[in-house]
This record gives structure tokens, C-alpha cells and sequence, in this order.
């Protein structure tokens, strides 16, 4: 009966994934832009001489531009699957593939083709918070080595002392923030992309079970 119901069932319309990308992509872009003004991404940038600031700025940029790309083929392939025709001689329609293919090899190249590359994904968000940590661990051993070479305090010297000591303590701070920052935004994403290729496989399988039934 619950098989039954699953094969009437219509196919839900498809969500604007790309879309929401742009429009998350251009609220990025204007908070990127108010804090470049407010001289944030130079207090930031100037306070960590390890760069590793800069590194995960990085890997978060190429991570949402690979997001894009990703969100526009899952998208794509939710179009082909609604109409196949719409698909060229030289472009993967992962609906027919499954169609096409037998039962478990089919399972597994659908499930390949939509969350294969999330995982490599996922992996790289875990490095912006690992990259982080690492700036933590090099501020406060700078920090240690700093008060290591104190052989005696002197009055006269406090202010160069404290900005020594700040200057490590400074790497530790921002570099966890930034990567912290970085792995929420990324997740956030990428748990969207998750969402949505689960309704495409869904969606695929359920078309596969009508046909079947017809």
C-alpha cells in the first residue's frame, strides 16, 4: 500500500538551489565589503604573522565557489530528471543512468554521483577548523616562549613587553575565530547541498518506481 502511495505521489517542484546560493554568496559579499571598510580584514590580516589567517580565508573562498558549482549541478540534474530531453549528447543525466543500470550498481553510482564529492567537501571544512586550532597552538607558544626569555621585569621595558606578549595571544584569538567562522558558514552550506541531493535521490528512485509500476 505504502509502495503504492509512493508511486502516485507527484513530484515535488524543484527548489532554487542556485539561487539560494547566490543570494547567501551576495550577503557574503556585502558584509566582506562593510568590514573591509571598517578596516577589519587589515586588523585581522596585520595581527597574524603566520598567515595562516589568510590560508583559511582562502580555503573558505574555494570552498563556496565549489559549493556554487556543485549547487548548480544538483540543480541541473533535478531539470534533467523532470525533462531528460532537456539533457546534450555530451552531459551525464544521472536519472538515466539509474534507469539504465542494474539494481544495486545502480544504487551505488546514483549515491556516488550525488553525495560522492561531499565528502571530500566535508573533509575540507574540517581543516579551516583544524587550521584554527594550529593558530592557537603556534599564538600561545608564542606567547610562552616570549615570557621564557624574561630573565627580569623591568618597568621601563612593560610596554614593549605587553605588546609582545599581545602579539601571540592575538594569533590565538583571531586565527580560531576565522576558522570557526569559516567551518559554520561552509557547514551551513554544504548541509544544504546534503538536503537537496537526498530529495534528488529520492525523487530518482520514486520516478524509477512509477515506471516500474506502469
Amino acid at each position: 500500500m505504502s509502495t503504492l502511495i509512493a508511486v502516485q505521489r507527484p513530484s515535488r517542484p524543484a527548489e532554487p538551489l542556485w539561487l539560494e546560493w547566490l543570494t547567501l554568496v551576495g550577503g557574503l559579499a556585502f558584509c566582506t565589503w562593510l568590514l573591509g571598510v571598517r578596516g577589519v580584514w587589515a586588523l585581522l590580516l596585520g595581527a597574524d604573522p603566520t598567515g595562516l589567517t589568510l590560508v583559511i580565508m582562502a580555503v573558505f573562498l574555494c570552498s563556496t565557489l565549489w559549493c556554487g558549482q556543485r549547487s548548480r549541478e544538483l540543480q541541473r540534474q533535478r531539470a534533467l530528471l523532470a525533462d531528460p530531453r532537456l539533457a546534450r549528447a555530451d552531459e551525464a543525466c544521472w536519472a538515466a543512468e539509474y534507469l539504465g543500470a542494474p539494481g544495486d550498481i545502480a544504487t551505488e553510482l546514483l549515491l556516488e554521483h550525488s553525495h560522492g564529492p561531499h565528502g571530500t567537501a566535508w573533509w575540507v571544512n574540517g581543516i579551516q577548523l583544524k587550521l584554527g586550532l594550529l593558530g592557537k597552538v603556534i599564538g600561545f607558544s608564542m606567547l610562552a616562549l616570549t615570557i621564557g626569555k624574561l630573565q627580569s621585569f623591568d618597568p621601563a621595558q612593560s610596554q614593549e613587553l605587553l605588546r609582545s606578549l599581545t602579539a601571540g595571544l592575538g594569533v590565538a584569538l583571531l586565527t580560531t575565530m576565522v576558522g570557526l567562522v569559516g567551518n559554520i558558514l561552509l557547514g551551513l552550506q554544504l548541509t544544504r547541498l546534503d538536503r537537496f541531493a537526498d530529495a534528488l535521490v529520492a525523487d530518482i528512485q520514486r520516478t524509477a518506481l512509477r515506471k516500474d509500476g506502469a
